[in-house]
């Protein structure tokens, strides 16, 4: 359950060149009502943040929501709070026994609205070698010179 819509709220595009995506889920997000106005003016972001499995729930941690421009300022509001992802109890125990294997991890791809929800989709990956990153890239440069040449454009 991808969204490819055009409208996200935050990215962390890095994720998709550091992690091999083995499956992808999506979630609710437990949110003050600031906090879904920052998302929605581009307050949001969640690069360098990730998801775990604790006391039978999943979390968010890492991710930075800055308060709400308009909101009064409220000292006690914590920017980068851990916060719970809301999911089926199939899919946290199918998710908690794929974060036993070895090398997997939960990686936060990106907000988006659903609605009037604000949804994070995240998924099961296992981290790249250097080296297979730059085999990932050298094979996405030579599919777009093919491309190119069966369009009949010009290639270096």
């Amino acid at each position: 359950m991808t969204h490819t819509g055009p409208t996200r709220f935050a990215e962390n595009r890095k994720a998709r060149h550091d992690y091999e995506t083995l499956e992808t889920v999506e979630g609710g997000l437990v949110l003050l009502g600031q906090e879904v106005k920052s998302i929605r003016e581009g307050g949001a972001k969640i690069d360098g943040a990730y998801v775990t499995i604790a006391n039978g729930e999943i979390w968010l941690i890492g991710a930075h929501i800055r308060p709400y421009s308009r909101a009064a300022k409220d000292p006690s509001y914590n920017s980068d709070r851990t916060r719970k992802i809301l999911i089926t109890r199939k899919q946290l125990e199918h998710l908690a026994g794929k974060t036993q294997e070895k090398g997997l991890t939960l990686v936060p791809f990106a907000l988006y609205p659903h609605g009037h929800r604000i949804k994070i989709s995240f998924g099961v990956c296992r981290g790249r070698k250097a080296h297979d990153k730059r085999e990932k890239l050298k094979s996405r440069d030579l599919d777009r010179d093919i491309q190119r040449h069966l369009r009949g454009e010009d290639v270096e």
